[in-house]
Formats: structure tokens, C-alpha cells, sequence
């Protein structure tokens, strides 16, 4: 069960879990000059001063309404949205110094990524060694609250996203520290964070340690089989950008790693699916129509669908997706499998 639920928080994290803030705060939010335009249009680090800026003179709301009035216009912003509400995140975390005070200013606009953000923050705070010395600590808050929710998740995903930053991106290394939580779904569920550290620094700088585009599955096979299910499940999206977002190429990759963990990379293949369309039912469907055989839709469907109810926070596309299926046995699959997922968010 445990094992499950991960498997539905990491695909809810990758591409899922937007909520919008309401109000008007134009007036302050004015105050802070937006000039990542023309040549600076799409440079990063344009946008992180000017979200750390808004955050550190307004607030985190005020952030995330510039954010979410943006994210609709530029392709760039859409793009790098979990990485921007990272910084967010880390510039809050030096307002609230404790995880539980700086989730509460939270959103989950962008995957989540705000959460992850504060984790990376603490984590720099507190340095390399009191950080692994505490690690046990630290999402224990979240935990004694309610032990394997999303908030108890986003952080021990994020002690992942904070070990990386820590240890310079150095993956496999950062999983050996994750190693030193004393729960096995803590330990799963930091590894999710640092395999998606390792594939955001590609999207991001392009300056990876440990992903090969002349090997697009690395490292899912080089790391040791406890790992392997977890990387797989954060892998494809490193798989498309190498493959110039060949679906039909994906699937084919996927179909030549080990047999058990197929399944997950076809549904990894299934959220990426849904999220390059952003939740488009005949898109996602003719995308998972790729796969040649019903193993490799099926899974892909899986993927979709639960993208969908986190994506919009609501299972009425997903039921639209499953209907437009025109096997009777993946609109079975589609229906189940969006029944238990919504039911578990």
C-alpha cells in the first residue's frame, strides 16, 4: 500500500497539483520591477531574482499571482515553472525558519515544486553536516501530523531536491544519505527527489552529472535495483528532450530495459503524455496509441490518467479520457485506476 501511494505522489509531483489563489494584489506585486524581456526572456536566473525579490519584499502570494499570470503567455515560464516555484520555496524558507510555519504559505501551483523549494533552503541553512545529522528530524512534524500525506511526501521528497544541492548534484551519493532514513517509504521518497534534481539540472542548466544522451536511460541502469524503479518513474522526461520528443522511441526504449520495470516506465511515458498536452484528452490518447502493444498502452494510459486528476485536481477529464478510449478493456483499466486515485488524493 505504502509502495503504491508513493508510486501516485512522484507521478502527482512530476507533472500534477495545480491550485490558484485568488485576490487582488496587483498594486504590491507592481512594486517589483519585471524586466526578464527581449534577450533575458529565457534566462533563468533572470527569474529567480525577480521571484526571490517579489517574496523577500511582498510575500509568497504575491509570487505565485505574478507566477500564474504569467505562466499562461510565456512558453518559457510554463517550461521552467517547478523550477521557479523552487526558488520561491528557498527564499521563504529564510522567512519561516521551520518546514511546518513555511508550508502553511505554501501552494501547490507548478507540482508542488514551492515545497521542494523550502526543503532546499533548510538544507542550506542548516549545511552539510547538521543536515544529515538531523535528517530523521526534520519532516518529523509533517509526519506526527499525518504519517505519508502529500505534505509529509513533498517534504521528505524535498530532504532529495536539498541532499543534491548540498552534495553539488553528486546522485549517487545523495542516495546513499537518503539511505540514512530510518523508514523505507522516507528513504523511496527522498530518492524521488534527488532522481528529479538530476533530471531538472539538465532542463535547467544543462550541466547534469549523471545523465548521457548517448545512454538516455542512465542512470535508472547503473544505479543499484532498489533505486530502479524510482528513477525509471522520473526518466522519461530526461528521454524525450534526448529524442526530440519521439514518443514512438520512448516506448521503445522503455521496452528494452529490465522486464519489471517496463510497466513503470511506460506509465512515466503516460504522465509525460498528459503533461506535454497539458491534461488534452485526444492528444494524450493518440499519444498513448503509440505503444504497440496493450501492455505498453495500457500503462501509458495509467500514467495519463492519473496526471489528469492531478493536473486539475478533479476526475472529470479523467473520465472524459477513458471514454475516448475505444478498447473496452483499457476504458476498464482508465476507469479503476482513476477511481482509486482520485479517491486517494
Amino acid at each position: 500500500m505504502r509502495k503504491s501511494l508513493i508510486q501516485i505522489l512522484i507521478i502527482a509531483i512530476v507533472v500534477g497539483g495545480i491550485f490558484y489563489l485568488h485576490g487582488k494584489k496587483e498594486e504590491k506585486a507592481a512594486a517589483i520591477r519585471f524586466n526578464c524581456t527581449e534577450e533575458k526572456a529565457n534566462n533563468f536566473d533572470c527569474y529567480r531574482s525577480y521571484y526571490s525579490n517579489m517574496v523577500k519584499n511582498n510575500s509568497v502570494a504575491d509570487a505565485f499571482e505574478d507566477l500564474k499570470s504569467r505562466y499562461e503567455k510565456s512558453d518559457y515560464v510554463s517550461s521552467q515553472c517547478h523550477q521557479i516555484v523552487h526558488v520561491i520555496g528557498f527564499e521563504a524558507s529564510k522567512k519561516w525558519r521551520t518546514v511546518t510555519q513555511a508550508y502553511k504559505e505554501g501552494d501547490s501551483f507548478c507540482w508542488s515544486g514551492y515545497y521542494h523549494g523550502v526543503l532546499e533552503g533548510i538544507a542550506n541553512q542548516n549545511g552539510y553536516k547538521n543536515f544529515v545529522k538531523n535528517i530523521n528530524e526534520i519532516c518529523k512534524p509533517l509526519a506526527e501530523t499525518r504519517r505519508y500525506s502529500f505534505d509529509h511526501y513533498n517534504c521528505v521528497h524535498g530532504l532529495g531536491h536539498g541532499i543534491m544541492a548540498l552534495k553539488d548534484d553528486e546522485l549517487f551519493q545523495s542516495l546513499d544519505i537518503c539511505d540514512g532514513l530510518n523508514d523505507s517509504w522516507e528513504r523511496t521518497s527522498c530518492w524521488s527527489g534527488a532522481f528529479m534534481e538530476n533530471v531538472m539540472m539538465d532542463s535547467r542548466y544543462h550541466t547534469a552529472k549523471y545523465l548521457k544522451p548517448e545512454d538516455p536511460l542512465y542512470p535508472c541502469n547503473a544505479v543499484g535495483k532498489q533505486y530502479k524503479e524510482t528513477c525509471y518513474l522520473m526518466q522519461t522526461s530526461y528521454i524525450l528532450t534526448v529524442v526530440n520528443s519521439n514518443f514512438s522511441k520512448v516506448f521503445e526504449l522503455c521496452s528494452g530495459i529490465e522486464p519489471e520495470y517496463r510497466n513503470i516506465c511506460y506509465q512515466s511515458l503516460g504522465r509525460d503524455a498528459s503533461g506535454r498536452s497539458t491534461s488534452n484528452v485526444k492528444q494524450t490518447v493518440e499519444t498513448c496509441y503509440l505503444g504497440k502493444n496493450y501492455d505498453q498502452r495500457a500503462n501509458c494510459i495509467i500514467g495519463a490518467v492519473k496526471d489528469f486528476i492531478s493536473y486539475l485536481h478533479s476526475d472529470t477529464r479523467a473520465k472524459e479520457l477513458c471514454a475516448a478510449l475505444d478498447d473496452k478493456n483499457l476504458q476498464d483499466v482508465c476507469m479503476s485506476t482513476a477511481e482509486s486515485y482520485y479517491n486517494n488524493l
